[in-house]
């Protein structure tokens, strides 16, 4: 029986944004040490602000600061920090209610004596970062506090005015797990790397599945017959990437298309070489290339040379 597959796997990019005028304000608020909040048409004080009111949907800017101190209203134990995370010692993750605010705000709370010492309704105060650049990780955790909440005066209303504000960020999105391909996709992975394409028929519909999920997308009952495909297929439909990819070693623009192979049901997807980007078209006959001798999957597919396929023969796979 073909070994279970297992692999770890990063799926990372980094996420753009502009800020507009409170989400700017609140940032840079806190690149000073300074932390603000956003008061809603009937009165109520968010913290994180948002820019327009979650229950009326009119656009909310009413500026005010709130107090670096507050209170827990919920809490739970992190005992093995992963990568990327506030601190790197077991913390707890915590929501607090800012004094002067009525919405908590999502953080880390450092607690050196373990959980035993985290409650809800305990006073927490914010512990500023060392370096600060206008993000939320200006706030590098909170700490427990021994003082009171103060009076409860109406927060002070600010301008949200800054010398150079932040009007953009860039936040890295990062998830990491250990994939595994189940039963079909593991006899499709072992077959790749003897250089073979491998799928699935229905046993309904007879329709063969490329790459293999274990089941028809199309009648839902379970495949288990396999069917050995291609090498050989059709271009169905393409596009050219002209933004070059990080950490991917090739030159744009390229075509990436999706691939009818010979005896599939299913087009699936590779990257065109061997040819000028300009002249990849539907219906181009191709073949897969393995540029290593130990490679897992083809590298690219290439022209074989033969005639295109007529359209009638792949209009039902695009």
């Amino acid at each position: 029986m073909p070994q279970a597959l297992r692999a770890p796997l990063v799926v990372e990019f980094p996420f753009t944004r502009s800020l507009g005028p409170v989400q700017s304000a609140f940032l840079t608020g806190l690149r000073e040490r300074t932390v603000l909040g956003v008061r809603t048409t009937d009165g109520k004080v968010l913290v994180p602000p948002v820019e327009y009111d979650p229950l009326t949907a009119e656009e909310i800017r009413d500026l005010v600061e709130v107090a670096p101190t507050g209170t827990v209203t919920t809490w739970a134990w992190n005992p093995a920090p992963r990568r990327g995370q506030p601190l790197d010692r077991p913390f707890a993750w915590v929501l607090v209610r800012l004094d002067g605010a009525d919405t908590a705000l999502l953080h880390a709370l450092d607690a050196p004596d373990g959980p035993a010492t985290v409650r809800t309704g305990m006073r927490v105060r914010v512990r500023w970062a060392a370096h600060r650049t206008g993000a939320i990780t200006d706030i590098a955790c909170f700490e427990p506090y021994d003082g009171t909440a103060p009076p409860t005066d109406p927060p002070r209303p600010h301008t949200g005015r800054f010398d150079d504000p932040v009007t953009g960020i860039v936040a890295p999105a990062r998830l990491d797990y250990a994939y595994a391909p189940g039963r079909a996709q593991s006899a499709y992975l072992h077959a790749l790397a003897e250089r073979r394409t491998v799928g699935e028929r229905c046993p309904d519909c007879r329709k063969v599945y490329v790459p293999p999920r274990g089941a028809c997308p199309t009648c839902g009952v379970a495949t288990a017959e396999r069917v050995e495909v291609g090498p050989r297929g059709t271009v169905t439909t393409y596009c050219i990437v002209n933004i070059k990819a990080k950490n991917l070693d090739i030159d744009v623009p390229y075509v990436y298309a999706h691939i009818a192979l010979d005896g599939a049901d299913l087009a699936l997807h590779g990257r065109i070489g061997g040819i000028p980007y300009d002249q990849v078209r539907m219906g181009l006959r191709v073949e897969p290339v393995w540029t290593d001798a130990d490679s897992r999957y083809p590298d690219h597919y290439r022209p074989t040379g033969e005639p295109d396929a007529d359209y009638d023969t792949y209009k039902e796979l695009l």
